[in-house]
């Protein structure tokens, strides 16, 4: 847990969610270039709406909502709340202004930092800390819309709130685990989302798995043999994908005078070969692993090995499909409709990204996304 109180916590976090939007314009705020990407505007205001919805709302008699509609523009998936603007239209919702939406958010920690005054009993306690969780997953995820805004401007412009990845310079090896029986999922007094639970036991063969991350050296060579031409590497659906949205690189990734170049939030750059290979898709993971003659790791796997290497510059695809463990429960009413209803058609990924808050991760940490996805920041680990 924090050493700090979580009155301190609670305006840490929402200070640091304002620090990663302060270079952006009001233009950039409201814009939506395509259905998986939401507005920076939307999500200021939507982790706003959580702790009034299910805190203030709730909890702190007298509270006099901000505006009575915002429960509708700003509500993500939660049906028992009620109805909401479609994901896709976040976009065309030039009001309320940004002003309005920050003045949102100083309303609402205002009444947060004077509830918070006082201890709170566990179960408020509980759902501040699900509250403050959730808003720094939304800081990953504005990081990630923020360069997809970015990057598909023609200007390429450079984020105030700066992150880089560290080139992978060791030479590869790879770890030997045991054949066994391993012990998977969250142990411990602090905090983790409830698909964490369920500890419980798998047998693993004995597998190898690599040191480091494939890097940007090593997937132009994947690149350069053809690897997106010949179809016996990739699955049928991923096949489909890079066919139909003539995918053949990487997400942006630019040949200009026959060099590559891509976009990072410091601008249009030169490709660094030692860099990490990111903005990877499951279904490009995968083909990478099997022209190289090797495989993903499964997310047991994973999580038995990652103690023996270093993790923690991009979310690492496995080959695991995101499911319950053995006696998943959600909890009741709208809080359970956290993660177990996306247990479908969605792959695990590990191991956190620079895109992660500080001290938000644990080895146990299940994300996940659909296959096809390519803007969160993801690269690829080998194993044989």
């Amino acid at each position: 847990m924090s050493k700090f109180t979580t009155k301190e916590r609670f305006l840490e976090v929402r200070y640091r969610t304002e620090t990663i939007c302060k270079s952006l314009e009001p233009e950039d705020v409201s814009a939506q270039p395509v259905v998986f990407v939401s507005p920076p505007k939307w999500h200021l205001a939507h982790t706003t709406w959580f702790f009034e919805q299910f805190v203030l709302s709730v909890f702190n008699k007298g509270y006099q909502v901000y505006h009575p509609d915002y429960a509708y523009y700003f509500n993500s998936y939660y049906n028992n709340i009620g109805t909401r603007v479609v994901r896709a239209d976040r976009g065309l919702m030039t009001r309320p202004t940004l002003q309005e939406v920050l003045s949102y958010r100083s309303y609402v920690n205002k009444h947060m930092a004077e509830f918070l005054k006082k201890e709170q009993p566990k179960k408020i306690a509980d759902i501040i800390e699900i509250g403050l969780q959730h808003e720094q997953q939304h800081q990953e995820l504005l990081i990630y819309d923020i360069k997809y805004i970015f990057g598909t401007q023609p200007s390429f412009p450079e984020l105030d709130f700066q992150i880089g990845l560290i080139s992978e310079y060791a030479a590869q090896t790879f770890i030997t685990i045991p054949e066994g029986i391993y012990q998977i999922g969250y142990e411990g007094e602090g905090f983790c989302w409830d698909n964490e639970l369920g500890q419980h036991k798998v047998y693993l063969n004995e597998f190898q798995i690599s040191n480091r991350l494939v890097t940007n050296s090593e997937y132009i060579e994947f690149m350069e043999s053809g690897g997106y031409k010949d179809f016996n590497l990739w699955h049928a659906d991923g096949w489909d994908f890079i066919q139909k949205n003539n995918i053949e690189a990487p997400l942006y990734w630019f040949k200009i005078d026959g060099e590559w170049l891509h976009y990072t939030l410091n601008g249009l750059k030169k490709i660094e070969k030692a860099l990490p290979v990111s903005h990877i898709s499951f279904y490009e993971a995968f083909a990478f692993s099997q022209w190289k003659g090797m495989r993903l790791p499964t997310e047991f796997e994973w999580e038995v090995s990652s103690r023996k290497f270093k993790h923690g510059q991009l979310w690492e695809w496995t080959n695991s499909a995101y499911l319950p463990y053995p006696n998943f429960k959600t909890t009741d009413g709208a809080l359970g409709e956290y993660n177990g209803k996306f247990m479908v058609n969605q792959m695990v990924l590990r191991g956190g990204s620079i895109a992660s808050p500080p001290n938000h991760l644990r080895p146990t940490y299940r994300n996940f996304f659909q296959p096809e996805l390519r803007w969160l920041f993801s690269g690829i680990r080998l194993v044989k």
